[in-house]
């Protein structure tokens, strides 16, 4: 009898327990929830990326970071909370997807771009930027276009696809180029700056913004072909509908309500910290046009008008 009894009793706590792990299965595909019970979220952010960056401290900032806080005071709203701590994680493009998918970062609103590999791992909100990538160099060096990369040092940074895109483009073919690897946006430039490579390539957003910050701006300029045109969207757990509607209706609301093109004149039309430069780069029609039709399209669905 006794036996019986704690044979019961075993049986009932591995049906609690996996009722326990189901519970936080669906918890992890249901970041509302998560959100209204812990009274906190975490928003993945770049320290040095066009798009949202750090002035140090812990203070985090951009176009990219203010948009993402917009979107995180609507759900607060919808929530009926009267407070969310927003939790500020720094990226890179190596970790971002792996701590979206771990759930350490609940929202990335960075500089990611939405394509059909990344698709298979994580959900994308509705595209807020448009990105054509080309390459910074500097003003003196002579380089106008991908033809004039051969023999040259191209740098990137670890964990983008602007280089392969780069060797992907029709123009580049018979071009040898050797490639170095910068950690972050920042560590990418300084390859530039410091005339380790000779061009650096990557979204344009990120290129205008890296020189508007350096010591002699004047000494460099982005040249040649687009080689790529990006869809840049804030990203999120995969099989999360509530939580993606939610964001997406944000992002939506923000630019029914023309709040969205103000916040993107202030980042780059505006003198920004922490020199007060100008990025000076106006709204792109590619970008416009996504404001005016939101979608999730990934970046495979765009395609250069020759």
């Amino acid at each position: 009898m006794q036996k019986r009894s704690f044979a019961k009793a075993a049986l009932a706590a591995l049906a609690f327990a996996a009722l326990g792990s189901q519970g936080a299965l669906a918890q992890a595909n249901d970041t509302l929830a998560k959100i209204k019970a812990t009274g906190s979220v975490t928003l993945g952010v770049r320290e040095s990326s066009g798009l949202s960056y750090t002035l140090g401290n812990g203070k985090y900032v951009g176009f990219h970071t203010e948009m993402g806080e917009r979107i995180l005071a609507d759900i607060r709203k919808q929530l009926g909370l009267q407070k969310l701590e927003i939790k500020y994680q720094p990226v890179t493009s190596q970790n971002r997807i792996p701590l979206v998918t771990n759930g350490t970062v609940d929202l990335e609103c960075g500089s990611t771009t939405n394509n059909r590999a990344r698709q298979k791992d994580v959900a994308f909100a509705v595209t807020t930027y448009v990105e054509e990538v080309r390459m910074a160099v500097k003003a003196n060096s002579g380089i106008q276009s991908i033809k004039d990369l051969n023999g040259k040092t191209v740098a990137t940074t670890t964990g983008t696809t602007s280089v392969q895109t780069l060797r992907k483009h029709e123009r580049a073919g018979g071009i040898d180029f050797k490639e170095v690897y910068g950690k972050d946006h920042a560590d990418s430039f300084l390859l530039l700056e410091s005339g380790r490579a000779d061009a650096f390539v990557m979204d344009g957003s990120i290129l205008a913004a890296n020189i508007a910050k350096a010591k002699n701006p004047q000494d460099f300029k982005i040249v040649g072909e687009v080689l790529s045109v990006e869809p840049i969207a804030c990203m999120m757990r995969k099989d999360d509908p509530a939580f993606k509607k939610a964001v997406d209706d944000s992002i939506k609301r923000q630019i029914a309500d023309g709040s969205l093109a103000k916040l993107y004149d202030k980042w780059f039309m505006q003198p920004i910290p922490p020199t007060n430069t100008v990025i000076g780069l106006p709204l792109s029609e590619t970008t416009k046009e996504a404001w005016a039709h939101p979608n999730d399209k990934p970046m495979e669905d765009y395609a250069l008008k020759k």
